[in-house]
């Protein structure tokens, strides 16, 4: 059989750089081109140097892009909705690890991009691109949208108590996400945002972060009135995504004698069968709760909980790895779903230990 062509417009930050990683171990695919405007006739391994001797590919600019059968968009944020109907003459299926299609509503753009959607009609064509709360719609969509890390971390956290419907809504939700710095360079690459510089703390965003917007999407009902109130900091850390939530129980199930083994099972029920997802909730040892810097490199997301019986109050746990699920790893899952493979080709990475 012949494999799958896939080009990559926007390889030069370290979203394009991991996507590229990844299908080059993908048995299904061949990727044929790789842009960048300001770097093109380089070799991408001048920019992403742990793909030296892995490829010969240079860096073309858009324009000289072929039509092919799969296109990754790993644009900056703004980019893609301004070029979508260019892009979808390329290629049948695309995945955009942007935020240009992530959200529904085109007023949402206003409110949390602080600029009006250049495509709205385009919104309803694109799913939802995390997996473990949208496998149904991204299986044999053509168009799947990224996800925001932040976001990715915070839904996985919470999507099993939303789901069996223990969480009192009317109390909202409180989530601290810890954030290493390749967050800020995602899409922007190591010419702005070098993992080498200085790691100081800073903050990005005590309050209202874009990417409650997501939270909001996955976890809110029409009409009940979430509330998500999150903040993002950065750690020393140049990988990782930890999120921290706190929800609360519904006070008629507390009344009803709600226990830890209650979440066991909304966790399990969850999770169980999700190739990604692991449970990590230990009695003992080192890693007891998820640990980011376990994940580096690898698709995986490890989930926790703890609960306060006395208050009610589950604190939710997961860690990332901000650019694999966080961005290039769900995206490459996704593509392997959209074409009806398995959907863990080339993601068996699993981390490193010790990190």
């Amino acid at each position: 059989m012949s494999r799958a062509r896939v080009a990559i417009i926007g390889g030069s930050g370290y979203a394009g750089g991991e996507v590229l990683r990844l299908l080059l171990a993908h048995p299904q695919v061949e990727v044929t081109q790789v842009t960048s405007e300001s770097n093109a006739g380089k070799y991408v391994h001048a920019l992403h140097p742990n793909l030296r001797k892995r490829t010969d590919l240079k860096f073309v600019p858009v324009a000289a892009v072929e039509p092919c059968d799969i296109l990754f968009l790993a644009l900056p944020h703004g980019e893609a909705m301004q070029r979508i109907e260019q892009f979808a003459a390329l290629a049948p299926r695309i995945i955009d690890l942007s935020a240009d299609f992530r959200l529904r509503n085109p007023d949402d753009y206003v409110k949390w991009y602080e600029h009006p959607h250049a495509a709205p009609e385009w919104l309803a064509r694109f799913t939802y691109g995390l997996p473990e709360i949208n496998r149904t719609g991204i299986c044999g969509a053509n168009y799947v949208s990224g996800v925001g890390c932040n976001a990715t971390a915070t839904n996985l956290a919470l999507w099993p108590l939303f789901q069996a419907d223990v969480i009192d809504r009317s109390r909202g939700i409180i989530v601290e996400v810890k954030a290493g710095s390749s967050e800020g360079g995602a899409m922007a690459g190591p010419s702005s945002h070098h993992p080498d510089r200085s790691h100081a703390v800073r903050s990005y965003a005590p309050v209202g972060h874009r990417h409650t917007a997501e939270v909001l999407q996955a976890l809110a009902r029409p009409g009940d009135g979430l509330q998500v109130h999150m903040s993002v900091t950065s750690i020393e850390l140049v990988r990782g995504v930890l999120a921290t939530a706190h929800v609360f129980i519904k006070p008629e199930l507390l009344q009803d004698g709600f226990a830890l083994k209650d979440l066991w099972k909304a966790y399990r029920s969850a999770y169980n069968s999700e190739p990604f997802v692991r449970i990590v909730r230990e009695q003992k040892g080192v890693y007891r709760f998820p640990e980011p810097k376990i994940l580096a490199g690898s698709n995986y997301a490890d989930v926790g909980f703890d609960f306060d019986p006395e208050t009610g109050r589950v604190v939710a746990i997961a860690a990332i790895d901000n650019l694999m699920k966080g961005a290039a790893g769900s995206a490459v899952q996704c593509m392997n779903l959209m074409c009806g493979w398995d959907e863990t080709t080339a993601l068996g990475f699993t981390g490193l230990h010790p990190a």
